[in-house]
């Protein structure tokens, strides 16, 4: 996947409501090289999409404050890595707002390894 195609497809994505699925949920402990990180928030991915990693596309899930398996939510933003060879999409419930500030609090966790920048609906 192109650099190009890669910024469409995650463009596409924002505003549209799309079923997740979790396979870090809050409180995953994950083993990395370097360092360990354990998830704040709930992240999984879209099933059957690839991204530019050649892996499902990944997620980042805000406003859910329990672990879950699954969930239908609406895109806000997409975490935009330059330094990598994937994006990241971020959503919360339909109902939810966050503000730019506030995406990047809550995906720090694993973004301060990343030369990113939110682009927000």
């Amino acid at each position: 996947m192109t650099l190009e195609e890669r910024k469409k497809q995650v463009r596409s994505y924002l505003g549209r409501v799309v079923r997740i699925e979790i396979d870090r949920p809050i409180g995953y402990v994950h083993q990395k090289q370097n360092y360990t990180l354990e998830y704040k928030i709930n992240y999984g991915y879209i099933p059957n999409v690839i991204g530019g990693d050649g892996e499902e596309l990944d997620v980042y899930l805000l406003g859910v404050d329990t672990p879950v398996e699954e969930y239908t939510a609406r895109i806000i933003a997409i975490s935009h890595r330059e330094n990598d060879v994937e994006d990241k999409l971020v959503a919360c419930p339909p109902n939810m707002d966050f503000t730019e500030a506030q995406v990047m609090e809550y995906i720090a966790f694993q973004e301060k390894y990343y030369d990113t920048h939110i682009e927000m609906l």
